[in-house]
């Protein structure tokens, strides 16, 4: 594996949260869903299609980069995981299923990303969108920036 997927969660708590997700949704958590699903919870980092594509292929050597893509496309549509553009990669999920809005903390030195929900922040995106007659459909804020270990 490469030296950022030791993760030090329980990626069968993960697994059992992501099924009854798709359950409540009535959507499919195939086995590759379920597969990438479980490759991206074991990242510490977030992860990108071609390194998740790279682990995959150790237990199915055909796999396409297709696969990979639909697959992490599924979650983030499901809200089992995020996309985190500043940094072409993915994450998984763990905010409350409540909301798949939220604040990505993004460290520039070392790629951290955490994750928080903050009302206040949501609150103030949704008036001023209001004040817009604009309606949000998902709100994921991003925050470059350096981390507390990075700044030591």
């Amino acid at each position: 594996m490469p030296r950022n997927s030791v993760r030090t969660v329980d990626v069968d708590a993960l697994l059992r949260h992501a099924e009854a997700a798709c359950r409540r949704q009535r959507v499919s958590f195939t086995p590759i869903r379920r597969e990438v699903f479980a490759l991206l919870c074991r990242h510490e980092r977030p992860a990108g299609a071609y390194d998740l594509l790279e682990e995959l292929r150790r237990e199915r050597p055909n796999a396409a980069p297709v696969t990979v893509y639909r697959a992490l496309d599924f979650l983030v549509a499901a809200g089992l995981a995020h996309k985190v553009n500043a940094l072409n990669a993915f994450t998984a999920c763990r905010g409350s299923e409540e909301s798949h809005r939220g604040l990505m903390l993004i460290c520039r030195e070392c790629s951290q990303v955490i994750e928080l929900e903050d009302q206040r922040v949501e609150s103030s995106i949704a008036r001023s969108a209001a004040d817009q007659a604009f309606e949000t459909a998902d709100v994921l804020v991003e925050v470059v920036g350096t981390c507390a270990d990075c700044q030591r």
